[in-house]
């Protein structure tokens, strides 16, 4: 009788160490999926968010996904793509490149996502290419305008990657042409943050432009990200007498450079890129400081064509306030991807790739745009002016 029990439970628990190691190799099988979310079966189009949700840029990856967010939702209103809902695997990277790449391998690899979308900043984009590459997963960025983004470090396209926005030399030569052609200065002044890729971008394209224009860059300071005392630098460039400063930085910085400029009587005109755009610059600079401010950006709120209007009110509607440019660049992103989907005919990597790389005269709220050899977007520029606080439309150049 024992010896029966003893066999009952030998086989027993042999039963169940095989039952065991079949669930565990289902569940390995599932994360080692080709990157085909939405097919065999699956009810949803996974696609990844990777985005500065919090941290020293959290406004614009917040600003970027309540975009992306207004837009799906209004996609799987309409029926989704390809007959399947959208689902968004959103994570937060808290603004740090090494949690971007955390993020990225996360979404390429655990949730079997068939795009990522971000990050929002060159830096941490650059963090989050390399997994997504590995995996064979598309990265977008809407945002990330430094121009080794989508080209490796001997010029070679990088296969997997794209972004929707111009890129940092484009926006710095724009902005020493219109330094020096529309406001007709010809002795400027640069303030960098040197531990920033797209402020290094953006100043080497205006000083190599303005120069070549006949123009004179005086002196070139330099400050890290999280600074807020700019007092010396700004003294030391308000005793070169320049005309006009040029400040390529993101907008908790720019706030204090532009108040702490007023303060110290250096009164002239800042010109900058799109890391202006943000709604804190207000707050942190104050409204009595920003007069005689310009910068590039992709959006004007005051565009008047019938999908910005459209998108405008939408979003006024949703969110309870007006959309800057990350939101609509954000809107823009979600339906290029939604696009390129359908034009791929399958929520398969690799076909998506093709049909991003292949994308033609997409017309959005930020502009219409084409992809270049390069990855990167053929669009307009929008100069805005600040004038008392307000983000005014100036003019817009075609590319």
């Amino acid at each position: 009788m024992k010896k029966t029990l003893y066999l009952l439970l030998v086989l027993f628990l042999v039963v169940g160490l095989f039952a065991g190691c079949s669930s565990n190799t289902g569940g390995a099988d599932e994360d080692s999926n080709s990157k085909d979310s939405g097919e065999n079966g699956e009810e949803t189009i996974k696609v990844g968010l990777n985005y500065e949700l919090s941290g020293t840029v959290a406004t614009y990856g917040q600003g970027l996904t309540e975009g992306i967010e207004m837009a799906f939702e209004e996609i799987n209103a309409a029926g989704g793509v390809l007959g399947k809902q959208v689902e968004l695997i959103k994570v937060d990277n808290k603004s740090d490149s090494a949690e971007a790449a955390n993020v990225s391998t996360r979404l390429a690899t655990r949730e079997n996502v068939v795009a990522i979308l971000g990050a929002a900043t060159s830096g941490n984009t650059k963090g989050a290419i390399p997994p997504a590459v590995q995996n064979k997963v598309p990265i977008i960025s809407a945002s990330a305008t430094a121009d080794d983004v989508t080209v490796d470090s001997n010029g070679k396209v990088r296969e997997y990657v794209f972004k929707t926005c111009f890129s940092d030399s484009f926006q710095g030569v724009t902005m020493a042409n219109f330094a020096y052609n529309d406001l007709g200065f010809k002795k400027a002044a640069i303030l960098k943050d040197n531990t920033s890729d797209y402020a290094k971008g953006l100043a080497a394209a205006f000083d190599s432009t303005f120069t070549q224009l006949g123009g004179e860059v005086l002196t070139e300071e330099a400050y890290a990200e999280k600074e807020t005392d700019f007092r010396t630098v700004l003294t030391n460039i308000k005793g070169h007498n320049p005309e006009v400063l040029f400040v390529p930085g993101y907008y908790e910085e720019v706030g204090l450079i532009v108040k702490q400029a007023k303060e110290l009587g250096l009164d002239i005109p800042v010109l900058g890129g799109d890391g202006y755009d943000s709604p804190k610059l207000v707050e942190i600079a104050g409204e009595e400081n920003l007069n005689k401010v310009f910068y590039t950006n992709h959006y004007s709120p005051e565009d008047d064509a019938e999908n910005v209007v459209e998108f405008r009110e939408a979003f006024s509607k949703k969110y309870g306030r007006e959309a800057d440019g990350f939101n609509a660049l954000g809107y823009d992103l979600a339906y290029l991807l939604a696009d390129a989907l359908e034009r791929a005919g399958e929520a398969d990597s690799e076909k998506v790739k093709d049909a991003l790389a292949a994308t033609d005269g997409f017309e959005g709220v930020t502009g219409t745009l084409s992809m270049d050899e390069f990855h990167n977007p053929v669009k307009a520029v929008t100069i805005l002016e600040v004038v008392d606080g307000a983000h005014t439309f100036l003019k817009k150049l075609e590319p």
